[in-house]
């Protein structure tokens, strides 16, 4: 069609209105923010804001012509409209097209990593669709792995979907697989870990997505991507806690917590500073710590949250008193320890100062200032113990039991004061009432946390090994640091006094099994990159751990996970008449304070001791 044969009419209104329509085009562009978007990031959002201005901008035409200049032929206004649309859409998108496939190329020239994708959903798609368009990724996503058959033989942002978890194994060798990427933060526990402990043994990177609460706060990206831990290979489910219970038990309440700045003392602090206390009391003797979980809290709840941190030792007896008495503390989580096995055993001493003497001081402030509840962290280590820390751990319990034997009772005056007590000035001082219920939980080693296994052999496999194992037949109960603090937090909404609460951890997992997995999960194969060594066992350390003494038994609670044992009986005067005694023997750092926790701890068995009862092992 040429311009010449538009007839004359026609052509004179369309000269005259272009500016009056090019006006309002410009005014309804600049009202949807067309001139304020990248197009480098031209979306779905920006399309639609095109067709309403295109509709605003057609319907402007079809009045304000007929009714300015004249009636034009509906060719015009249809022909017109859809040349707008298609022009303004096309250098736009168009030029984001541009960009993607210059990503998509180049991303595929310079991947070092061929990449497979467990997962076929929404979080799949998220993740294939930005390792394809950002730019700078170091993997080529080559396959898709899902267990929904419909989805085989499909493909996903132009990646294949190859088939289910029985097909990982080829499709690593199929496509020289060497990272794996698990994206599906909405599948079981049980699902999650079979699926995985295939991967491990693909000798593949694998990498996941933590859990389903990112696909409610759009949070799926590959920065949400974290190194796979053992602790996803765990035989059992997670624990699981009613924290609406949990919420009304600290909400409004000041909370003191001793070793805040430790593995679970700063996780305490954590989910403590989530259900809005009164006020949160971190106490702690390493300022180090201290500050990082300070600065934590602030950085996440700033002036929302009532913040004190405090710095010194449970061994003081007035820090511990001006403290009480300045704050007056509900609840008292105590957590400060010395917990390290062959640490406390060349230091048997400090042990007994730290451990014992501290919690008898934590506990002695609570029953004076009449705290509500006193929850005591202990160990499956103080179930028929073989080195010293497990034995004051287990006098720690004692001390606990005894504790609420006297506020059930009101029996002040059995409250014994220690040598170091009266040196602190604090004679007399006992309370005349109390409603202080004391508890204390008992779990395994939780992964992850300083002085375990996991962050060492991590070091020792960044280091290209070897990685030690004390034992090839060595076992342990494990939790993750969450279901630890998880686990106290619900011990102390059942508190009635006087209880230890245990944890059931499933099976037990053998130390050279969870060595071998980590290299695995590393990319590495045990034995062949990475060697395993087997030291021989420490001193104190025993092939396994038990939850229970054989005389305590298991009461049941409203949590299936979580059990009572029942609290063995002991004379509780001798008891405190032994622990003067044991007080002020580590004071003076006495060459014999081993033999003299074997006399109170009736279950206590040092392993490798002399006969004759002294050793140079156990001398400070």
């Amino acid at each position: 069609m040429h311009i010449s044969s538009i007839p004359p009419e026609y052509m004179h209104a369309f000269i005259k209105f272009a500016p009056i329509y090019t006006i309002f085009s410009l005014f309804v562009f600049h009202i949807l923010r067309l001139y304020n978007s990248l197009w480098q990031f031209a979306s779905f959002d920006e399309l639609n804001r095109i067709i309403i201005s295109s509709i605003f901008t057609t319907l402007f035409q079809v009045a304000f012509m007929t009714i300015l200049m004249m009636r034009m032929p509906i060719s015009y206004y249809v022909f017109g409209a859809f040349l707008q649309f298609a022009m303004i859409v096309g250098i736009r998108f168009s030029y984001r097209y541009i960009n993607l496939e210059r990503n998509r190329r180049y991303n595929n020239q310079a991947a070092i990593h061929n990449v497979m994708i467990i997962g076929a959903g929404a979080a799949g798609k998220t993740i294939l669709r930005e390792m394809r368009n950002s730019q700078g990724m170091s993997g080529k996503a080559c396959c898709v792995i899902d267990d929904n058959p419909n989805k085989w033989d499909r493909t996903m942002e132009g990646v294949p979907v190859v088939g289910g978890r029985d097909s990982i194994m080829n499709a690593v060798k199929t496509y020289n697989i060497d990272r794996i990427m698990f994206a599906i933060p909405s599948a079981s526990t049980e699902d999650k870990r079979d699926i995985l402990n295939i991967c491990k043994e693909t000798k593949c990177e694998l990498k996941s997505l933590p859990g389903i609460y990112q696909l409610a706060n759009g949070e799926v990206s590959l920065s949400k991507m974290k190194d796979v831990n053992v602790e996803d290979l765990l035989e059992r489910d997670p624990i699981k806690v009613d924290m609406c219970e949990v919420f009304k038990q600290l909400t409004d309440k000041t909370i003191l917590v001793t070793g805040g700045g430790g593995s679970i003392g700063s996780e305490l602090c954590r989910q403590i500073a989530a259900h809005n206390p009164k006020q949160l009391i971190i106490f702690d003797i390493y300022e180090n710590n201290a500050y990082a979980i300070q600065q934590e809290l602030v950085r996440k709840y700033g002036n929302k949250l009532n913040l004190v941190t405090l710095i010194g030792s449970v061994r003081d007896s007035r820090r511990l008193d001006m403290i009480f008495d300045k704050y007056r503390p509900d609840i008292v989580y105590h957590a400060a320890a010395h917990k390290h096995v062959p640490l406390m055993e060349t230091s048997p001493n400090e042990a007994i100062k730290n451990n014992v003497v501290g919690t008898y001081k934590v506990a002695y402030m609570a029953l004076k200032y009449d705290v509500e509840r006193f929850v005591l962290i202990s160990t499956d280590k103080a179930v028929n113990p073989t080195n010293i820390m497990g034995a004051s751990k287990r006098l720690c319990e004692m001390v606990i039991q005894s504790m609420e034997r006297i506020s059930e009772n009101n029996d002040f005056d059995s409250l014994p004061l220690l040598h170091d007590h009266r040196k602190d000035g604090l004679k007399d001082v006992h309370p005349k009432t109390s409603r202080t219920k004391f508890v204390a939980v008992r779990f395994g080693n939780v992964l992850g946390s300083n002085g375990s296994v996991i962050p060492l052999f991590k070091k020792q496999i960044a280091e290209g090994g070897p990685v030690t194992v004390t034992h090839p037949d060595i076992i342990r109960y494990f939790m993750t640091i969450s279901e630890a603090v998880s686990l106290v937090l619900q011990a102390g909404t059942y508190a009635k006094g006087g209880e230890i609460f245990v944890l059931d951890m499933g099976s037990p997992v053998k130390i050279d099994t969870l060595a071998r997995n980590l290299i695995k999960l590393s990319g590495y194969e045990p034995d062949v990159d990475i060697p395993i060594v087997y030291t021989g066992l420490r001193s104190g350390e025993k092939l396994y751990e038990e939850k229970l003494m054989k005389e305590e038994g298991l009461k049941k609670t409203a949590n299936e996970l979580i059990f009572i044992g029942q609290p063995i009986p002991f004379d509780m005067d001798n008891f405190f008449r032994n622990l003067e005694d044991l007080s002020q023997a580590s004071y003076q750092n006495s060459d014999d304070i081993v033999e003299r926790v074997e006399k109170v701890v009736s279950t206590f068995h040092p392993v490798g001791a002399h006969p004759t009862g002294k050793e140079k092992i156990y001398q400070n």
